[in-house]
C-alpha cells in the first residue's frame, strides 16, 4: 500500500521536473505583461509566448487525467487563466486604453491620413474664395448661399453698426448666442455629414466641404465690405480654428473610405472599405473630441474676451496647439513610452 500510495508523488515530480522551467519562463512572461504590457516583451518572447501557453495547457490537461496532485493542478489552473486573459482579453484599464488613443492612436491615425486632409484643406480654401468672389462681385449671391437661419439679420442690407453689434453687442438673447449655437450646430453637422457620406466615392463630402467654405467666404466678405472682417474673424477664429480643423479631419476621414471604395487596389473592396473604416473611425472619434472643446471655447469666448487680439491669441494659440499635438515626429516614439 505504501508503494501504492507513493508512485503518484513520483510520478508528479517527474511530471513537474520535465515542465517546469516552460512554466516558470510562462509566468515571468506573464507577470511582465501584467505589470505592463505586451510591448515589454522582445520579440523571442512573443513568438514563444503561444507556445508556452498551448504547453502549459497540455500540461493542465495531464495533470487532471491522471489525478497528479492538487496543488499542481491548482498552479496550473491559476497560470493558464493568467495567460488567456493576458492573451485573449483586455488587460489594460479603461484609463489606459483613453492614455492610449489620446497620446498615440489618434496623432497617429490623423498622420495617416496626410493627403487626404491636404485635400480637404484645398476644397475647403477653394469654397472660401468662391464665396468671397461671388459676394464681392454681387451681393445678391450672398442670399443665394447663405441660410436664413445662419443670416439672421447679416445681410447686404444690414448697416455697419448693426453688424458691429452681433460682434460686441449683449451676449445674451437672440443676437450673438443664438448665432454662436446655429454656427456651432452647423459645423457639426457638416463634419458628420462629411464622414458618413464619403463612401459614395468621397463626392459628397468634397461638396459639402465646397459648400461650408462657401458660407464662410461669403460672411467673410459681408462684414468685410463693412469695414470689420478683421473683426468678425477675430470672435470666428476663438472656436472656429478648433471647428473648421474638425470638419477637414472629418471630410479626410471620409475621403479615406470612399477613395478605398473607388479604388481598392488588389484587395476585395467590402475589405478595403472595412480596413479604411477602422483607420477613420479612430479619427472621427477624436473629430468628437474637438468639437466638443470647440463648443466650450465658443461659449467662454463669447462670455468673457471681447478683445480682438486676445480672441486672435486663444484661435492661433488653438490651431498651433493641433497642429503640434497631430504632426509632431516624436508622437511615433509614444507607443514605446507609454508602455514603459
Amino acid at each position: 500500500m505504501v508503494e501504492g500510495a507513493a508512485a503518484p508523488l513520483v510520478n508528479a515530480s517527474r511530471f513537474r521536473a520535465a515542465h517546469e522551467a516552460e512554466w516558470e519562463r510562462l509566468d515571468q512572461l506573464i507577470i511582465r505583461m501584467e505589470k505592463r504590457s505586451v510591448r515589454a516583451l522582445s520579440e523571442d518572447d512573443i513568438l514563444a509566448l503561444p507556445l508556452l501557453y498551448r504547453s502549459a495547457l497540455s500540461s493542465l490537461s495531464v495533470a487532471r487525467e491522471t489525478s497528479l496532485d492538487r496543488a499542481l493542478v491548482t498552479y496550473l489552473e491559476q497560470l493558464c487563466t493568467r495567460a488567456y486573459f493576458q492573451l485573449y482579453g483586455v488587460p489594460d484599464t479603461a484609463l489606459r486604453q483613453l492614455g492610449r488613443f489620446l497620446a498615440v492612436d489618434w496623432p497617429l491615425g490623423v498622420q495617416a491620413l496626410w493627403r487626404e486632409t491636404l485635400a480637404c484643406l484645398i476644397f475647403t480654401i477653394v469654397g472660401v474664395t468662391a464665396g468671397w468672389w461671388l459676394v464681392a462681385s454681387d451681393a445678391s449671391w450672398y442670399y443665394s448661399i447663405i441660410p436664413d437661419a445662419m443670416s439672421g439679420g447679416r445681410d447686404p442690407s444690414a448697416s455697419t453698426e448693426a453688424l458691429r453689434a452681433t460682434i460686441y453687442g449683449p451676449q445674451e438673447g437672440s443676437g450673438l448666442a443664438t448665432f454662436a449655437a446655429y454656427l456651432f450646430t452647423h459645423n457639426s453637422q457638416v463634419a458628420i455629414f462629411a464622414f458618413a457620406l464619403g463612401f459614395a466615392f468621397t463626392v459628397p463630402t468634397v461638396l459639402l466641404l465646397l459648400y461650408n467654405g462657401l458660407t464662410l467666404g461669403a460672411m467673410l466678405c459681408l462684414f468685410a465690405q463693412k469695414g470689420l472682417g478683421l473683426n468678425f474673424l477675430g470672435w470666428l477664429t476663438i472656436h472656429g480654428s478648433t471647428e473648421m480643423f474638425a470638419i477637414i479631419l472629418a471630410g479626410a476621414a471620409g475621403m479615406k473610405i470612399g477613395t478605398a471604395i473607388a479604388f481598392p487596389g488588389r484587395e476585395d473592396r467590402v475589405e478595403a472599405a472595412v480596413r479604411a473604416g477602422r483607420r477613420a473611425a479612430v479619427v472621427m472619434a477624436g473629430v468628437v473630441l474637438m468639437l466638443l472643446v470647440a463648443g466650450l471655447l465658443e461659449g467662454i469666448g463669447r462670455q468673457t474676451v471681447q478683445s480682438d487680439p486676445m480672441r486672435y491669441g486663444i484661435g492661433l494659440a488653438m490651431l498651433v496647439g493641433w497642429l503640434a499635438y497631430y504632426y509632431l515626429p516624436r508622437r511615433r516614439e509614444g507607443r514605446d513610452a507609454l508602455a514603459a
